[in-house]
This record gives C-alpha cells, structure tokens and sequence, in this order.
C-alpha cells in the first residue's frame, strides 16, 4: 500500500506481511500502529528541537541578565540626564521587553494548556479557530510593540525639545 503525504514529495510504502486481505482489521491494526509510531517520531523530533532551542535561549537569557546587570551598575554610578542615544537604547530595551515577554507567555501558554499533555485532542475546527485567535494576537501584539516603540521615540524627541527651548529661553 502507498499513501500520498500531505504537503511532502514523498510516499511512505507499508508492507503489510499479514495471511488476511488489505482491508482486513488485522491489516487496519498494523496501519494505524505504524502510523502512530510515525506521529510519535514527529513529535519526539519536535520536542528534541524545542529543547535545544530552549538550551540556547537560556543561555541567551543569562547573558541579557549579566548585561542588565552591568548598565545597571553604569546607571548607578552615573548622574545626570541622559542623552539621546541612551533614550534610544531604552526605545529598543522596550521592545525587547515586550517581545521576551510575549515568549514567556506563548511557552507558559504551551506547558499550562490541558490538550498539551493529554492524549485527547480538541476538535479541528477548534484547533483552527484557536491557531486564528494565536495569530491574530501575535499581529496584535506586534502592532502595540510598533506603537510603543513610535510613542517612547516621540517622547524622547519631545524631551530633547523642550529641553532645547529651556536652554533658548536660559539666554
């Protein structure tokens, strides 16, 4: 028997060494069994990749919180106000927050959600629904990251101003 993948250029080809005919439930048995191995070497692949991508982004985590540290200790020891390329980087610190924060939520979301370790599975159009409703709020999402990087750019070029007429009004 050949079966077509969905979505692949490639055919799986099960022999089936059973005495019975093709469409016997002996033969459906075997199918689904070999079918489920498959499903469950997917799924083992994906989860091995999630941990090295999760190895990584651990590592990557700890050296944002050694570098926090650091421009912690540099703002400590700093006075004064500061200028315009340090309110950029604040901007972009925004930003980061805001999407680290958007990835806690998706891998919490993931670890919380009941369908995730349980063998029941919701129905498809519910699934499909669900992955609309993820992705609408992840444009969503964006869209107010976007607006909040706009908002903090205009309110750093608004301090520069101001702080530009009190030193025209000063003279």
């Amino acid at each position: 028997m050949a079966c077509r993948l969905s979505g692949s250029g490639s055919y799986t080809v099960v022999i089936i060494p059973l005495r019975t005919s093709l469409y016997s439930l002996d033969a459906l048995r075997f199918y689904l069994w070999i079918k489920r191995l498959k499903d469950l070497e997917k799924e083992k692949d994906a989860l091995c990749s999630g941990l090295e991508i999760l190895e990584k982004t651990r590592l990557w985590y700890l050296q944002q919180l050694e570098e926090n540290r650091a421009r912690q200790g540099n703002i400590e020891t700093k006075s004064g106000v500061g200028s315009c390329k340090e309110g950029a980087a604040e901007a972009r610190s925004c930003l980061l927050r805001c999407r680290i924060q958007r990835v806690n939520g998706s891998l919490g979301s993931v670890m919380s959600e009941p369908n995730a370790t349980s063998s029941s599975n919701p129905s498809l159009l519910d699934a499909v629904a669900d992955s609309d409703l993820r992705w609408q709020n992840t444009v969503l999402t964006q869209e107010v990251s976007d607006k909040n990087l706009q908002i903090s750019m205009l309110e750093l070029e608004k301090d520069a101003l101001l702080e530009q007429l009190d030193e025209l009004q000063a003279h």
